[in-house]
C-alpha cells in the first residue's frame, strides 16, 4: 500500500508533465506534412529535423518575439512586486481586517478570467467609462486610445498576476517577529531605517518568489496580450497560435515552446531554491 501511495505521484507527473514534455521535444525534431496531424515524427524515415530549431536563432521574428515576451513579463512582474510589497506587509500587519483584506485580494479568482478581461475592455474602450468620465470632466474632446495598447496589455496582466505576487509577501510577513524591529526602534532607528535594516532582509527571499512566481507564467501569456494588447506586439503566446493553428507549422511551434522552456529553466530552479526551507 505504501510503495502504491509513493508511485501514485510519480506517476501522475509521468502522465501529465514529463509525457507531454517528450512529445513536444519529439515534434520540435520533426518535419512538416501534410496529414492529421501535420507533421512526420523522425522515425518516419527522415530522421531528425534540427531546422526548427536553427530557424528560432536566425528568425528574427522568432527572437523577438521571444525577447519582447521575457521584457512584458519582466516589467509585468516588477510592477506587481512594487504593488504587492506593501500589499502584503499591510495586510499581515492589519489585526482583525487581515482575513477581510486577504479576501480582497483573492476576490478576482472567484470570477472568470474571461469576464475580467471583458471588464477591462469595457472600461478601456473608447466609449467606455474612462474614456466617458474623462469627457464628461472636460480633460479631453476626444476618446483616448486606451485599449489595445502597450499600457492596457501590461495593465491587465498586473491585475491577472497581481495576487500571485501578495500571497509569498503576505506570507513571509506575517512569520515577521515585530520584537526586532520594537529593538531596532529602541536603538534610535527611525521607521524607515528599520525597515530597511531590519524588515526588508529577512522578505528578500520572498519578494524574489514572488517576482519569478508572476514572471514564469506571464512570459508565456497569450489571452491577455491577444485582447488587450495592440496587433503588432509580437508574444511568444501569440506566435505560438499562429504557428499552430493558422500556419499548421506544428514542428516550428513545438520549436518554440521547447526555446521559451529552455529561458525559463533558471527562473524555476530558482523559484524552487526559494520555495525550499532553509
Amino acid at each position: 500500500m505504501r510503495i502504491a501511495l509513493r508511485l501514485l505521484p510519480g506517476l501522475w507527473l509521468a502522465l501529465l508533465v514529463a509525457a507531454p514534455l517528450v512529445l513536444v521535444g519529439i515534434m520540435a525534431l520533426s518535419w512538416q506534412a501534410e496529414g492529421v496531424p501535420p507533421y512526420a515524427p523522425p522515425w518516419a524515415g527522415e530522421g531528425i529535423n534540427p531546422e526548427n530549431l536553427r530557424l528560432l536563432t536566425e528568425d528574427p521574428h522568432y527572437r523577438d518575439a521571444l525577447a519582447q515576451s521575457l521584457v512584458t513579463a519582466g516589467g509585468t512582474a516588477l510592477l506587481c512586486l512594487l504593488l504587492a510589497a506593501p500589499m502584503g506587509i499591510a495586510i499581515a500587519r492589519a489585526g482583525r481586517w487581515r482575513e477581510a483584506l486577504l479576501g480582497a485580494v483573492l476576490l478576482p479568482f472567484w470570477t472568470g478570467f474571461l469576464i475580467r478581461i471583458g471588464a477591462w475592455i469595457g472600461l478601456l474602450r473608447d466609449e467606455g467609462w474612462i474614456n466617458t468620465l474623462l469627457r464628461g470632466l472636460g480633460l479631453t474632446d476626444h476618446p483616448l486610445p486606451l485599449l489595445y495598447s502597450d499600457g492596457a496589455m501590461l495593465l491587465g496582466m498586473v491585475h491577472a498576476y497581481l495576487p500571485f505576487a501578495v500571497l509569498p509577501v503576505f506570507a513571509a510577513a506575517t512569520r515577521l517577529d515585530p520584537v526586532l524591529e520594537q529593538a531596532a526602534a529602541d536603538l534610535g532607528a527611525t521607521p524607515g531605517r528599520a525597515f530597511l535594516t531590519v524588515t526588508l532582509p529577512q522578505l528578500l527571499p520572498s519578494l524574489a518568489a514572488a517576482f519569478l512566481l508572476v514572471f514564469i507564467p506571464a512570459a508565456g501569456e497569450y489571452v491577455i496580450p491577444e485582447l488587450l494588447g495592440p496587433p503588432d506586439a509580437t508574444l511568444v503566446g501569440r506566435v505560438l497560435f499562429q504557428e499552430f493553428f493558422q500556419n499548421r507549422d506544428w514542428p516550428v511551434a513545438a520549436a518554440l515552446a521547447v526555446a521559451l522552456l529552455a529561458l525559463l529553466i533558471l527562473p524555476i530552479i530558482l523559484f524552487q531554491r526559494l520555495g525550499q526551507d532553509p
